[in-house]
């Protein structure tokens, strides 16, 4: 104890001013994560941007990994270069059939211009909170030019990209992209309207089966009589070309029908030289 007494005694400037070294160094020093943007902030203003967002920029070439700052007179801000989601509080949302919908909605986006972020949000949450309003103003207006019908078809694809370029031109005032809009679930109320809309869509499945049946039906007379007509056509060709093997194949049809009818108790009897055997005799 009297050794380090001594030393602290002869040395405590040293001491100190290694120790206020170390502190500055650290305080200095920054490590800027993969998954993290940071805007080094002077006295307010925003200075630059380590690690920034770049389209397509391969991992590990972003520009993060140890940077420095000055202390106590820059500040850093993180901004997150991950995609974040927008929630829409459910609501219900008038189509342009008059049908009111219950409207569950998200959005994707992520900060492309974090100094941007940083002059009129702030916070990457403050843009989420302010892209949630504004998501909700969007969809209802596009949702309100549209039947309820068309959100069950592939016109529903053409909203949501509507959807998600009204929210983008917004988006960008606050530094940030939307990549994409999702509708979570789309249903009418509770009631008589979800009741009366499940009628009309049983009903018209109903219509729709026997339309489809009746052209099935349609389509295969037409191929019967088709077929019909070209077994026709083939045996009178064939008698034109040939009419003693037209009466015999003729004769076997019927000689086939008239005698090989299983289980039947019935007796024919007829003369050896009567005209219906001639073919029995060869003639």
């Amino acid at each position: 104890m009297d050794a380090l007494e001594r030393l602290w005694a002869e040395q405590k400037a040293a001491i100190i001013a290694v120790i206020v070294a170390i502190v500055a160094l650290a305080s200095t020093l920054i490590v800027v994560p993969e998954t993290k943007q940071a805007v080094i902030v002077r006295l307010g203003e925003p200075q630059r941007v380590i690690n920034r967002f770049r389209p397509n920029a391969d991992f590990g070439q972003t520009g993060a990994g140890l940077s420095w700052r000055i202390p106590f007179f820059e500040t850093v801000v993180w901004v997150d270069k991950r995609v974040m989601d927008v929630d829409m509080e459910r609501q219900q949302v008038t189509s342009a059939d008059q049908r009111r919908l219950e409207v569950d909605a998200y959005a994707r986006f992520r900060v492309i211009d974090p100094v941007k972020m940083y002059e009129t949000a702030g916070t990457v949450d403050r843009v989420s909170e302010q892209l949630q309003p504004i998501l909700n103003s969007v969809l209802r207006q596009e949702l309100g030019k549209r039947t309820f019908a068309s959100l069950l078809t592939a016109e529903r694809g053409q909203a949501m990209a509507n959807i998600r370029k009204g929210l983008d031109t917004e988006a960008r005032e606050y530094g940030a992209q939307v990549i994409d809009v999702r509708i979570k679930r789309a249903d009418l109320p509770d009631g008589a309207p979800l009741e009366s809309a499940f009628t009309r869509m049983a009903t018209a499945r109903q219509q729709e089966a026997a339309t489809i049946r009746a052209q099935g039906q349609k389509n295969a007379q037409i191929i019967r009589a088709q077929a019909e007509a070209d077994a026709s056509r083939t045996y009178a060709d064939s008698f034109g070309k040939d009419p003693q093997f037209y009466d015999f194949y003729r004769a076997m049809q019927s000689y086939d029908t008239t005698f090989a009818q299983k289980g039947s108790s019935t007796s024919i009897v007829l003369s050896p030289d009567n005209e219906y055997l001639r073919q029995f005799r060869g003639k």
